[in-house]
């Protein structure tokens, strides 16, 4: 066995091998992984068992039918919390279980149960990743991250430890992040020379435009992976322009592990179809067309502990209208996140805007170094902005930002703007850019 677990250095291989396959080819893969996952649901699963069957998903004889698979009701966080322990598999134990949480971005965090399969499948899908990004085992790595309980000393985890010993890997903490602590930052990044930095999105950002603001020049890694929060191309622009090296999109969560992610071509995200189950929905629940803006519904193919069936991540996204990539890779693509669901705001009128719109709103703003703009009500929004140094508002800026927003929100829509020292991320350490405070708001179903 080598430092990635027998099952972590197989699923890399898998991942490799699936490459060379078609798209029948692959799908047929995918079919295979995800009838064994129902079967064992439904002979293993209390919460699942009744469910399955009353859908005629999997029959009593253990017939699957994969063409109802659609007709189970969504899985949401709410369902998780109410029927955590009817959702464990009753043989859990026999695949080293563990309990993880996820959540903090949103509302109340939820429990889950994982295990060690879908770790080390994780471990496999890391591998392949970095493999695609340039990185090779052995090479260095530095990881910017913000997670309380994955970056903050004295409790880092052993299986924390053993992955930064496993991809020679630096951390630095993206919840501390000042001038001094940047600057200390940079100069660590030009002795260390990774091969690859991994960071949040908004801290890579900050590292970006702090780099300018002081002249600094900073090593330009092979790559720069950017996660945890939705990558708005003149974010990426600016930060490849800093950096001089690509930045490319990874997209997962704690509760599912890997989904998709970019490779060197930037053509898309490609959805690893051989660890998780995609759908993209509109408001009825139905498949959205390529290029057009969906929930994403996941099922990971790897947690047979506790599976997590047509889970609702929170996410919206966009089929790609590409066929492939020119990468050749024959997985499919996303065109891109577009963001949280809760990033969408709904006007007095019933119309969804999407958050991107208000973003486009500050990023040309020399004055303004972090921003946040908040819908508590249909017709009340708040925008937070920490300025520049030692800037002051323009209030030129601050009128068209305020018209620009009533005229999507309505004329009668209350903006105020508020001042402060700091925009502080959320316990995960993604940081919201867009937030709306208000329940059961829509999918867009346009980009």
């Amino acid at each position: 066995m080598n430092a990635f677990g027998s099952i972590g250095w197989q699923r890399y291989q898998d991942l490799l091998a699936l490459e060379q396959k078609s798209r029948p080819e692959l799908e047929a893969v995918q079919r295979e992984l995800l009838t064994h996952l129902l079967r064992h649901a439904s002979e293993h699963n209390p919460y699942y068992r009744d469910l399955l069957r009353e859908h005629d998903v999997v029959a009593e004889i253990g017939t699957v039918c994969l063409q109802n698979f659609s007709l189970l009701p969504l899985l949401t966080k709410g369902i998780i919390r109410e029927q955590g322990k009817r959702m464990q598999s009753d043989d859990h134990a026999t695949r080293k279980s563990y309990m993880n949480s996820s959540g903090g971005s949103t509302g109340v965090p939820v429990e889950f149960m994982q295990d060690r399969v879908l770790w080390e499948t994780g471990m496999g899908a890391k591998l392949y990743f970095c493999d695609v990004a340039g990185k090779h085992p052995g090479d260095r790595e530095v990881k910017l991250w913000g997670s309380e309980r994955d970056i903050f000393k004295g409790s880092i985890g052993l299986s924390s430890q053993f992955k930064n010993w496993v991809f020679n890997r630096h951390l630095q903490n993206s919840f501390r992040m000042s001038p001094e602590v940047m600057e200390k930052y940079v100069e660590e990044l030009n002795r260390f020379k990774p091969r690859l930095i991994w960071s949040y999105v908004d801290s890579a950002y900050e590292l970006a435009k702090f780099i300018e603001s002081r002249g600094l020049t900073v090593h330009s890694p092979k790559a720069i992976v950017v996660t945890a929060g939705t990558l708005y191309e003149p974010v990426r622009t600016h930060i490849e322009r800093i950096f001089q090296s690509k930045v490319l999109n990874q997209y997962g969560s704690r509760e599912v592990g890997a989904i998709a992610a970019e490779c060197p071509a930037q053509e898309g995200l490609h959805v690893f179809e051989n660890l998780v189950h995609l759908e993209l929905l509109d408001t009825q629940g139905q498949p959205v067309a390529p290029g057009e803006v969906g929930e994403i519904i996941v099922t990971p193919l790897s947690n047979y502990s506790m599976p997590l069936l047509r889970y609702r991540i929170g996410d919206t996204g966009i089929w790609s209208t590409q066929p492939e990539c020119s990468c050749g890779r024959p997985f499919r693509l996303l065109e891109r996140v577009t963001g949280r669901v809760t990033d969408h705001f709904k006007t007095a009128s019933g119309e969804i805007i999407h958050g991107e719109y208000f973003t486009h709103l500050f990023y040309h703003l020399e004055w303004v170094q972090k921003f946040k703009v908040t819908q508590h009500g249909v017709r009340a929004i708040t925008v937070e902005i920490v300025l520049r140094d030692d800037a002051s508002p323009v209030q030129a800026d601050v009128h068209e930002i305020e018209e620009k927003i009533q005229l999507v929100m309505g004329v009668d829509c209350q903006v105020t703007f508020e001042y402060v020292d700091t925009i502080a991320p959320s316990p995960s350490g993604k940081y919201l850019y867009t937030e709306s405070k208000l329940t059961n708001t829509p999918v867009p179903t346009e980009a």
